[in-house]
Formats: C-alpha cells, sequence, structure tokens
C-alpha cells in the first residue's frame, strides 16, 4: 500500500470498514502519520455525532402532551342509531377534536425533532467533507512530482517545515514541538509576498504537532512566516516573526 494510497483508508479505517489485511496495513502506517491519524479521530467523531442524531429521544414533554390528552378521548364513539340524513356537527363530537389536537401536538413535536436530527445529520456530513477535502489536498500537495521542502527552526526549538507545490499552487505546513500559548492567542501562518504579509490560517490551538494545509495560493510568495496573534489572528503582524522560510529562487 502506497502512502498516498493509504490517506484515502481514513474514513474506511474509522467505520471499521477495512478487511483484516487493508486493516492491518493502514494500522502499520498509522503509527506513522500524524494527518491520518488526525483525520481518523474527525471521521469517528463526527461518525459519532451521526450516530447521535438518528436515535435521540422524544422530549420529554411529548410524552406529558400526548398522555394528558388521550386522557380526555373516548377510544369508541357513542353507540347509537346512524342516522343517513343528519350531518355530525363538529361542535358536537369534542373527542374528535380532542383527537385531532392530539395529533397535531404528536406532529409538531416529532416535526421538531425530525429537523433537528436533519441539521445536525446536515452539519457533520458538511464538517466530514470538508476534512476529507483538506486531507486529499495535502496528500496531493506531499505526493506532487514537484513538491519541495524547506525546514525552519522555530523559537523554543520547536521544528518547522513547508512543503511547496508549484503545479498545486498550494503549501503544506507541518510542526512539531511548539510551544503552548497563553489564553487568547494563536500562531498564524504568513505567505511572505516579497516583504509583504498575507494571512495563510490559524493552527489549532493546544497541539504541539500540527499538519495543515496553508490558506490560499502560493502565487508569487518568496516564503512563509509563523506569528503569535491574538485569538482569531491578525490582517498584518502585530509581532516578530517566531519563524521565517525563504523559498529558493
Amino acid at each position: 500500500m502506497g502512502s498516498t494510497d493509504a490517506h484515502t483508508l481514513a474514513g474506511a479505517y474509522a467505520l471499521d470498514a477495512l478487511e483484516s489485511d487493508e486493516r492491518a496495513a493502514f494500522e502499520e502506517h498509522l503509527d506513522g502519520c500524524a494527518d491520518c491519524r488526525q483525520e481518523v479521530a474527525e471521521f469517528a467523531a463526527t461518525a459519532g455525532r451521526l450516530a447521535l442524531a438518528a436515535h435521540v429521544p422524544p422530549p420529554p414533554a411529548l410524552k406529558r402532551a400526548v398522555l394528558a390528552e388521550i386522557g380526555d378521548v373516548r377510544q369508541e364513539p357513542p353507540r347509537t342509531p346512524r342516522r343517513a340524513d343528519v350531518t355530525p356537527s363538529p361542535k358536537g363530537a369534542p373527542w374528535l377534536r380532542n383527537l385531532a389536537l392530539a395529533a397535531c401536538l404528536v406532529a409538531a413535536a416529532l416535526g421538531g425533532v425530525a429537523t433537528w436530527q436533519h441539521q445536525e445529520a446536515r452539519e457533520a456530513r458538511v464538517e466530514a467533507g470538508a476534512a476529507r477535502t483538506e486531507a486529499d489536498q495535502v496528500a496531493a500537495v506531499l505526493a506532487a512530482g514537484d513538491a519541495r521542502t524547506h525546514s525552519v527552526t522555530l523559537s523554543g526549538g520547536a521544528r518547522g517545515a513547508v512543503v511547496t507545490s508549484a503545479s498545486r499552487n498550494r503549501a503544506v505546513f507541518t510542526a512539531s514541538g511548539l510551544d503552548g500559548l497563553p489564553q487568547g492567542k494563536v500562531y498564524e501562518l504568513w505567505f511572505n509576498d516579497d516583504g509583504a504579509m498575507r494571512p495563510a490560517g490559524l493552527l489549532e490551538r493546544g497541539k504541539s504537532d500540527q499538519v495543515t494545509l496553508m490558506d490560499g495560493t502560493i502565487d508569487k510568495a518568496t516564503g512563509i512566516g509563523i506569528t503569535v496573534e491574538p485569538a482569531g489572528g491578525s490582517r498584518t503582524p502585530t509581532l516578530p516573526p517566531v519563524g521565517l522560510v525563504d523559498f529558493p529562487a
């Protein structure tokens, strides 16, 4: 199994849908691939959310409302002679009104549950699709025939690298041993456009080892930088970079 092929099996592995030989080979690959470990965790979390959305119990108020109405509903109509020339009046059949009300309560409550479940499932599908798309893009850059790796030492002794592909016009940033940051601070990536810094995404807080697809295309960037910024990121760097990488001409 090639490393590029292995990246595509993360979803099947998280759902326990691999054959035994494929599973063993993927687990061997997983030991040395932080990107796949992250993707497996994301798929597993998404599968859990989907399962939760599919098995949500009805709200307690639904049962109480239905039972309250059923208590006032006669199970059978009065046994009276039927007359073809008499049309029952809705005003004379309270049990029908009560039954209709109970049915409306059930329909409204179940409709709310179904809508919530649909929204949860849709959000989970979007998140899973986004994670899968980014993982595919990362794999495509790393496997590109013109991929180039540029290493950098970050403050605190952490190691970083950026892998670029001109044919893909994208870059992947990796880091290991990143220092933890104070609350309200985050690492931000930048493309260096010949001295002008262009925002290229935020790193996840609290993770010392990371692999991320940088936001945006490389275009004419001559390197990248990484800074510490307020949570949410900045439009321009507010502090000196903790690491800089120049792309060879």
